[in-house]
């Protein structure tokens, strides 16, 4: 059996994505930067300990907040925040889940935000696997906005320092990661 604390956990985290989910090369990133590096965390996200990893991690990095609702942008919230509703499940304290569309549905309701609906009573936080420019968790402020609705915090499993922090900060909203990219860059 895996040992669960929260120390051995991020270790093991961190070595599964260094050796996983950790590319040199030369990449372009979805914010059109080039890179000579690439982070593809879903590799991690999408396998079953690296989804138990994160649910357990990301779900103790925001606990100090009290949330009482954890989503984030689809593609990269996706397999976290199943992960994080079985952990907060677990740990007693139940969290609605939610994922946010890049556009409205087609069809049905023409949903932007899938899951149980929000309220102004609810303690939201964003999550998201990489951090870049952060405009997948401005989009997502932008989705709940027309509601009144916005996080208390927002969270990553890596931050790659390249101006998402201070985007966030702009709009009143704290982000917070288990890793930087300084962390996979050290030799």
């Amino acid at each position: 059996m895996l040992n669960t604390s929260v120390l051995d956990c991020r270790q093991r985290l961190f070595q599964i994505l260094k050796t996983q989910a950790f590319f040199k090369g030369d990449f372009t990133l979805s914010s059109g930067k080039k890179s000579s590096y690439y982070l593809d965390a879903r590799l991690v996200t999408l396998s079953a300990e690296g989804a138990f990893l994160c649910g357990k991690l990301i779900y103790a990095l925001v606990a100090d907040v009290r949330p009482t609702a954890v989503g984030g942008p689809t593609l990269g919230a996706d397999p976290m925040v199943g992960a994080i509703g079985a952990v907060s499940f677990l740990e007693g304290h139940p969290v609605k889940t939610f994922i946010i569309r890049k556009e409205p549905k087609g069809h049905g309701k023409g949903r932007m935000v899938e899951g149980p609906a929000l309220t102004a009573e609810d303690r939201i936080v964003f999550i998201d696997d990489v951090a870049t420019t952060g405009k997948a968790f401005i989009h997502s402020l932008d989705a709940l906005a027309p509601d009144g609705l916005k996080p208390v915090r927002c969270a990553c499993i890596i931050d790659r320092q390249d101006g998402a922090k201070e985007a966030l900060a702009a709009r009143g909203v704290e982000l917070v990661s288990l890793f930087t990219a300084a962390d996979f860059l050290k030799d």
